[in-house]
């Protein structure tokens, strides 16, 4: 195969993709009119779910970006005993469906002595929105950890051997070189984290339930309105949802530079 015809061949699956992608994509939002859906984004139930949504999303999106800088950081610059087996360990909600590591923070906040703890002192899990910050953080804090520990193998350690040389210790050199070196990564790591726990449905439906107008986020709305023929009320939430995907993958894209997800 000659160098034209391979450039062809990948080109013609490349625009099938896409092709592919944008008319399913359009499936959904070209299924009823503008002002009809304009009218179903501020009905009561969508405009819920926008807001717990976004709330939800937001306190999980800090959540993970405290606990992917510095884990990150540790997987990417440090050696210590059985790292392999903590990054795997730390990956595994990735490769798990979201359903099962539901099920798993179920059983662990309503039949373990530590959630039946934090029951006692106000803090429940199962069937509420705190239930909901919990299922979005254990989902999405895999991808911001692995988006940061690239970013911080894209900055060359050198860095912060020179800033060491300057007098700075360990920690101030992180805070002083790293850190802002890795503005773009923790942008886009915040972005995916933020947009997909907006989107995520499998974890939080097992955890917090799906109960209309009270765990009811923007996937749940979806489900129940499809589960109830109220078709128009889905798309609308649907609508909103490749919205915010659509945007995160642009800033991850635009500003992640080498912060991908490997």
């Amino acid at each position: 195969m000659n160098q034209k015809s391979f450039r062809t061949l990948t080109g013609s699956f490349t625009f099938l993709m896409v092709a592919f992608i944008v008319t399913v994509i359009l499936c959904i939002v070209t299924h009823t009119t503008l002002n009809a859906l304009i009218t179903n984004i501020l009905s009561d139930e969508i405009l819920f779910a926008i807001r717990l949504s976004l709330v939800t999303a937001t306190v999980s999106t800090v959540a993970c970006m405290v606990v992917a800088i510095p884990v990150g950081y540790a997987l990417s610059r440090m050696n210590f005993k059985l790292k392999t087996l903590a990054d795997t360990i730390i990956n595994l909600p990735l490769a798990l469906p979201p359903l099962v590591a539901g099920v798993g923070l179920l059983l662990f906040f309503g039949q373990t002595p530590v959630g039946k703890a934090l029951e006692t002192i106000g803090l429940k899990f199962v069937f509420t929105p705190l239930g909901i910050i919990v299922a979005q953080f254990l989902i999405n804090v895999p991808f911001a950890i692995r988006i940061m520990k690239s970013t911080y193998n894209s900055i060359n350690p050198r860095y912060e051997h020179v800033a060491k040389t300057l007098g700075c210790t360990k920690s101030k050199a992180f805070w002083k070189v790293t850190l802002p070196m890795s503005k773009n990564g923790i942008l886009a790591s915040s972005a995916i984290s933020w947009a997909k726990g907006i989107g995520e449905f499998g974890a939080v439906l097992m955890l917090a339930g799906a109960t209309r107008m009270k765990t009811e986020t923007l996937p749940i709305a979806v489900y129940l309105n499809m589960s109830s023929g109220n078709l128009r009320l889905a798309i609308a939430a649907a609508t909103i949802l490749i919205i915010v995907a659509f945007l995160a993958l642009y800033v991850l894209e635009r500003y992640g530079g080498e912060a991908k997800i490997y």
